[in-house]
């Protein structure tokens, strides 16, 4: 599946791939504030960020259409984790930090195509079984 976004085309794998190095440059600013709640959430983030470009690289190995909804559907709770790390990054900082809107915003998208990807998968599905 390839997506337009800001002109250029992406596959969902490039996507959340982009987003997992985000994800690192932001968790490599956090542990530079020697604030020890901020890294711990900023690790729990950081692996389930990482986590949804991992298991949507296991879904294009999958061996059926119900492994692959499966795989999609661990990288659609992931993101939804990560999209909780966010917003408690961001309601916690004491300052704001200028990486968070746009990482959630992104969050929010990824949640709405590997939600998208998972209907229509299983539309599909459904179609060739009848």
């Amino acid at each position: 599946m390839r997506l337009r976004v800001d002109g250029k085309i992406w596959s969902i794998r490039e996507r959340v791939f982009e987003y997992s190095l985000q994800a690192i440059t932001l968790y490599r600013f956090i542990l530079k504030l020697h604030d020890d709640v901020a890294r711990i959430i900023g690790k729990q983030y950081l692996r389930s960020a990482t986590s949804i470009g991992a298991n949507i690289e296991e879904a294009h190995a999958a061996e059926s259409n119900a492994d692959f909804i499966h795989k999609f559907s661990i990288a659609q709770k992931e993101a939804r984790e990560s999209l909780y790390w966010l917003r408690l990054l961001k309601r916690s900082f004491e300052k704001d930090v200028d990486q968070l809107p746009g990482m959630i915003r992104e969050t929010n998208e990824l949640i709405a195509i590997i939600t998208t990807i998972i209907v229509n998968t299983k539309q599909n599905s459904n179609k060739t079984n009848n």
